[in-house]
């Protein structure tokens, strides 16, 4: 049988996220399951912590194709660290919620221990979310720099006092042109990150969309717009403008927009894999995330 090999996600400059880490690497030992560090988490958490001395490193003795399920111990940013780490392989993420919001978190810290024994005996589900693929192109529409998105690739102005001029184009067609603080390209997933701060929809996992949502823009038609999934999204900086931008994608990976720069953002040919330990209403997700007010329904949860 092929030995397993699960990565571990945490970050080290947490107590109560260094004590998990290590319950959580015991269980897996305990289950002749292999834990596995990316190479800056086990420099962090060897550096508090020498439980953490001898197990294997993500790109020198587990290869990224070897793993099975990437463990997640954090909020929403290091479940997203967590997606970059996996996105050249099949592994899903599985978020155990150590933050505050934690919407992509499947389970809270005190359920840690039951979702373990899921894990371990392989009693998990995978849900495909919807992912961008992102490309800059330089003013002669050569590719500069391509990445990807789990929740959103934002265009901001670089400078303070200057806003950006953007051209917003939909499938090849000229939409608008205005100037603003930036432009927000949504999946649903990131729909309540900073699309939501941002005014945009919420929009359901099951629905596949993209939203865009233009921030401060000084125009007459600037609301945010919900297109196909399928849709190629462009936001060009206007030459002749002095306001220059950046690209910012899931708020971890930026790159320069000079003027005549172009932004493509489609939907990626590879989703990011979730794990999910067991089905969830969105709706409920939202109530609890939020703490949304509901005292007062009368329904009895049956849809009629």
């Amino acid at each position: 049988m092929n030995e397993r090999n699960i990565l571990i996600v945490a970050h080290a400059g947490r107590e109560d996220t260094v004590a998990a880490a290590r319950r959580v690497v015991d269980s897996l030992r305990d289950a002749g399951v292999r834990p596995v560090l990316a190479a800056d988490d086990s420099l962090d958490l060897r550096a508090v912590d020498s439980h953490f001395a001898d197990i294997d490193v993500l790109g020198d003795t587990v290869q990224q194709e070897d793993l099975e399920l990437a463990v997640v111990l954090g909020g929403d940013g290091t479940i997203l660290r967590a997606a970059e780490l996996v996105r050249g392989c099949t592994a899903p993420v599985l978020g155990i919620n150590m933050g505050h919001v934690g919407f992509l978190a499947e389970i809270d810290r005190d359920d840690m221990d039951a979702a373990m024994r899921k894990v371990i005996d392989r009693d998990y589900g995978v849900e495909e979310r919807l992912a961008l693929s992102v490309r800059v192109k330089d003013a002669d529409g050569v590719v500069v720099y391509e990445t990807f998105a789990l929740n959103e690739a934002t265009v901001e102005k670089a400078s303070r006092e200057r806003m950006i001029e953007v051209v917003l184009e939909i499938d090849g067609l000229p939409l608008s042109s205005f100037g603003c603080d930036g432009m927000v390209v949504s999946t649903p997933t990131g729909s309540t990150a900073y699309n939501f701060s941002a005014g945009g929809p919420v929009i359901w996992p099951s629905v596949e969309a993209i939203a865009v949502v233009p921030l401060s823009a000084h125009a007459l038609f600037a609301k945010p717009l919900v297109v196909s999934p399928d849709a190629a999204v462009a936001i060009e900086m206007l030459e002749g403008t002095s306001g220059s931008g950046i690209l910012w994608c899931d708020g971890r990976r930026s790159h320069d927009l000079p003027p005549g720069a172009r932004v493509v953002v489609r939907r990626s040919s590879r989703p990011v894999r979730l794990a999910r330990l067991h089905p969830t209403e969105f709706t409920n997700r939202l109530v609890r995330k939020f703490q949304l007010p509901v005292a007062g329904w009368r329904g009895q949860g049956v849809v009629s």
